[in-house]
């Protein structure tokens, strides 16, 4: 059965999405963006205090759904600009020190409300 996952520590879905939606013991969290749920607002500074953000944004909705960053099993991290990997990465790492998930990285033209980096994150409990 399909459940769908809302939390106010994360930021509200900004179109027509769920924050995250658990089928089959697989969590599927929609792209996230560096949006402080406390303001509603995108958070000062550069890739590092973006990536941070997004990152406090994923845990919070893998808590509400009843999981944690082990499970994470798959991320696809998207990039205003590829020159950011390194420091994103750096940040990435602090939270994924152990338990690394599969990975794929993209620069891509443009990210909602002019994001520097948007993390989605499929978790699985097995």
């Amino acid at each position: 059965m399909k459940r769908i996952i809302s939390t106010s520590s994360a930021p509200a879905a900004i179109g027509p999405y769920s924050q995250a939606v658990e089928i089959n013991n697989t969590l599927y969290i929609s792209g996230q963006v560096a949006i402080d749920p406390s303001t509603g607002k995108m958070v000062e500074g550069g890739i590092r205090e973006q990536t941070i953000q997004v990152l406090k944004n994923i845990e919070a909705i893998l808590q509400a759904a009843g999981y944690s960053f082990v499970e994470v099993v798959k991320s696809t991290c998207l990039l205003k600009d590829m020159a950011d990997f390194r420091a994103m990465n750096e940040v990435y790492g602090k939270v994924y020190f152990e338990h690394q998930p599969a990975r794929a990285a993209f620069a891509v033209k443009e990210l909602p409300l002019g994001a520097l980096i948007e993390i989605e994150t499929i978790a699985a409990k097995g």
